[in-house]
């Protein structure tokens, strides 16, 4: 475990007001999960299909990928494949000039954080908005999503109230209701002056070439509507084959993120805007992204942790995430499925302490909508750390030993004497 990953568990852990809000939160999504679970009769086997679906989607990952593109570009779209982060923040820049862009709105996605878009853009003087309420004060606060889907998670409505009135310059609110006018005010100004839209999106159909955006705030429609162009970024495991696989998606995703029947908004776009309807972008990208996913593809028991649809359930049941902490996580990408997709994206030495961030105890397994099974996969991340260490440590005595020979070669009489 780094030093850094230590101080920021204790940091987290010597915190009471903190430990309180994650206690708190988690508990209370923990708990709607758990309700409206219950109330699933076919639950498990819900979480079956979805785990057979996702299997062979990503077993043929490469057919449905191919399907989902020349569906968009019949629909009028155009869909880029990224390599890396810095492909994503290279085709937004590049797109932005030649349209003479200077304001992006987005909504929510992990993906961009992942690859840092923001930050890049705002690099090469762009501004770049998030339009998701927690994630626009996180932005406002110079700060990393705390949580999958409750990025604000660790904030009260005290925080939130300072960080308004120092980035805002308005007047100290505390209520709630009065703090979310505030924040649509001046983001409503913001959707109507953008010249990009960017989303994420929680499901790729290959059959019908559609992007399916899962909210509740409705900025997720604003952003890939009201701006000439959306661009939607992806990693490339979100492909599932058809249209009707999303009915048993829809059935978990939300009951298992917020114990919601189903989110607010489900949107399926499909194109520009086409001739005769009102509302919708001119032009309209996905960019397909790697970012390392294609390492897991060769391991087919590692696979699985594409699967995630990101509902976030393992962190509220997790007991470890529960006490240390969104931000004590190296990555953005925190609880029981950052501990597993960190070190097979970012690399074993990015944090080697991380797959040891868990006690094993399964909740995560159990939890998880599509039965992807985080403890074993835990377990052998941690062999491969140790196996790591070992080699390591092979190769430093080899290093030890060379040089020791090196010094001695080039001392004459002590080479004569050794021999």
């Amino acid at each position: 475990m780094s030093v850094e990953f230590d101080e920021k568990i204790h940091s987290t852990l010597a915190d009471a007001n903190l430990q309180l809000a994650i206690y708190t939160s988690t508990a209370r999504l923990k708990q709607g999960r758990i309700d409206s679970v219950g109330a699933l009769p076919d639950y498990q086997d819900l979480r079956s299909q979805a785990n057979a679906l996702k299997k062979h989607a990503i077993d043929n990952l490469d057919y449905y990928l191919e399907q989902f593109e020349r569906n968009v570009e019949a629909h009028g779209g155009k869909v880029v494949y990224c390599r890396e982060g810095k492909d994503v923040a290279d085709f937004v820049l590049a797109l932005a000039k030649q349209r003479g862009a200077r304001l992006i709105v987005k909504s929510k996605s992990m993906t961009t954080e992942e690859v840092d878009l923001n930050e890049r853009l705002e690099h090469h003087g762009l501004e770049s908005v998030e339009t998701d309420l927690g994630e626009y004060i996180l932005q406002l606060a110079h700060e990393k999503p705390y949580h999958i889907v409750a990025p604000a998670l660790h904030k009260t409505r005290y925080d939130v109230a300072e960080i308004f009135t120092e980035r805002l310059h308005v007047p100290n609110e505390v209520v709630i209701e009065k703090q979310t006018a505030i924040a649509r005010g001046v983001l409503r100004e913001k959707f109507l002056a953008a010249d990009i839209g960017i989303s994420g999106a929680n499901f790729l159909v290959a059959d019908s070439g559609a992007v399916v955006i899962i909210e509740n705030e409705g900025n997720a429609r604003l952003t890939t509507s009201a701006p000439k162009v959306h661009i939607a970024i992806a990693g490339i495991e979100k492909v599932i084959p058809r249209a009707q696989d999303l009915a048993v998606f829809l059935k978990l995703l939300a009951r298992s993120a917020t114990g919601q029947l189903l989110s607010v908004y489900t949107s399926f776009l499909s194109g520009p805007r086409r001739a005769g309807e009102v509302d919708g972008p001119d032009e309209f990208y996905v960019l397909l992204v790697d970012n390392g996913r294609t390492k897991l593809l060769p391991n087919s028991e590692r696979r699985q942790s594409l699967y995630c649809i990101r509902c976030g359930a393992c962190l509220n049941t997790c007991p470890v995430y529960r006490r240390i902490g969104g931000h004590s996580f190296p990555w953005v990408y925190s609880g029981p499925i950052g501990a597993i997709l960190t070190p097979q994206f970012m690399g074993m030495t990015h944090e080697p302490g991380l797959p040891f961030a868990s006690s094993l105890c399964g909740a995560c397994g159990e939890v998880c909508p599509v039965k992807i099974d985080i403890p074993k996969i835990l377990l052998e991340l941690r062999h491969d750390v140790k196996e790591v260490e070992t080699r390591e440590k092979k190769n430093w005595l080899e290093k030890l030993a060379f040089r020791a020979f090196a010094w001695v070669a080039t001392h004459p009489r002590l080479f004569e004497m050794a021999g």
